[in-house]
């Protein structure tokens, strides 16, 4: 393989940290890292990785970052200007799309337009922007691989075969970590408990997410987007294991899955090198050793955020975009200890009936769904 330069956007998130794992143990360059304002852990990655340029999105972040690395030939670029200068590097040919958020919208569109490949770890890019995002990508020429486990399971499941003999993608939810519990059970979870993921170490918010099922709600949009598939050729399974990614399933009944150790630096790593495979740093699969594996249909009134995610995902037009706004307000509520657990999909879906719809045809109109999410989920 041709050695790559690698910008990794949201480089001190979970999985921004990954990807610097893969990068290290490959041998591959590091062209610009970016994060918000995380000054301690950008200036431990500068200095190990070198790349030419560091960007904090919190302008104050970014002054005390250039006093650090005075000593070095670093550049340092602050606020969002300096977040898109880092993802249209003309050095680095691979951006890992990972800032968390529609905050990694502009940062996303950025390295298309430059034409880079983008390997995308931010779902909510496609959530709320999927047609424009895609169509976009085709225009310039620019290659979007997927990080998530279950759209690299699918991508890799599709190779090599013809789009239109897919019957059904398969998307797997390990069901978090309230998985059999019923409403009555759920009423008074708390922060703490919603964040102890079985199988998965993530940034809180997409924790938070899992334990929902909006995770895997957001994941079947986003699903429809890269693969352009109507929704009614998706389904969720959930499978408590996590050894099966995802699957397709063939209109001749063959069904491909893709396999592997609950390790997010092996998607990371295809996401880097496709087409080739390399020696790498994630977990080999025993199969030995992994147990029987288990399937079950997702309880959608226990978790009725993936069934909201699902109508928004009919519904299209800014649907998506809303959901996903009110969605990372009531989130970040929760977290902060404001509401509790099912308030999430009563704000939610709050947003989702008062607010008026309309086409997703431009990013302002994406944008625009966006704060009325957060607005109607604010209050």
């Amino acid at each position: 393989m041709d050695k790559k330069t690698i910008t990794v956007l949201g480089s001190t998130g979970s999985i921004g940290r990954q990807s610097l794992e893969v990068i290290a143990a490959l041998g591959l360059c590091v062209g610009a890292l970016a994060a918000n304002a995380s000054v301690d852990l950008l200036e431990e990655q500068a200095r190990r990785f070198r790349p030419r340029l560091v960007a904090a999105g919190d302008p104050e972040a970014a002054a005390r970052l250039k006093l650090r690395l005075a000593d070095t030939p670093i550049r340092v670029a602050g606020g969002e200007q300096g977040v898109l200068e880092a993802a249209a590097l003309p050095q680095a040919d691979t951006v890992v799309a990972a800032i968390v958020g529609i905050a990694g919208l502009a940062p996303t569109l950025a390295a298309i337009d430059a034409g880079k490949r983008v390997a995308l770890a931010n779902k909510e890019t496609l959530v709320c922007a999927g047609r424009l995002v895609m169509d976009r990508a085709e225009e310039k020429g620019a290659a979007i691989l997927p990080v998530d486990s279950e759209h690299s399971a699918l991508f890799q499941c599709l190779e090599g075969n013809r789009r239109e003999e897919v019957k059904r993608l398969i998307l797997t939810a390990s069901g978090g970590p309230f998985f059999g519990m019923k409403r009555a059970q759920l009423e008074a979870v708390t922060p703490a408990q919603a964040l102890r993921h079985p199988n998965w170490s993530m940034g809180a918010k997409v924790t938070v997410d899992s334990a929902t099922l909006m995770n895997k709600g957001l994941e079947f949009i986003e699903a429809m987007c890269l693969y352009r598939m109507p929704p009614e050729k998706l389904s969720i399974v959930v499978h408590r294991e996590s050894v099966i990614h995802s699957l397709v399933e063939y209109r001749d009944g063959a069904v491909l899955a893709q396999l592997g150790a609950p390790d997010m630096r092996l998607p990371i790593q295809y996401a880097l090198t496709w087409p080739e495979r390399l020696p790498g740093p994630a977990q080999t699969l025993d199969l030995l050793q992994c147990g029987p594996l288990h399937f079950a249909e997702p309880d959608l009134e226990s978790f009725p955020c993936l069934a909201l995610a699902i109508r928004a995902a009919k519904v299209g037009g800014t649907a998506p975009a809303l959901l996903n706004g009110a969605n990372e307000a009531a989130v970040a509520r929760f977290l902060a200890g404001e509401i509790g657990f099912y308030d999430i999909p009563r704000l939610v879906e709050r947003a989702l009936d008062e607010v008026p719809l309309q086409a997703a045809d431009g990013l302002e109109a994406v944008y625009a769904a966006d704060a009325a999410g957060r607005r109607a989920a604010g209050r």
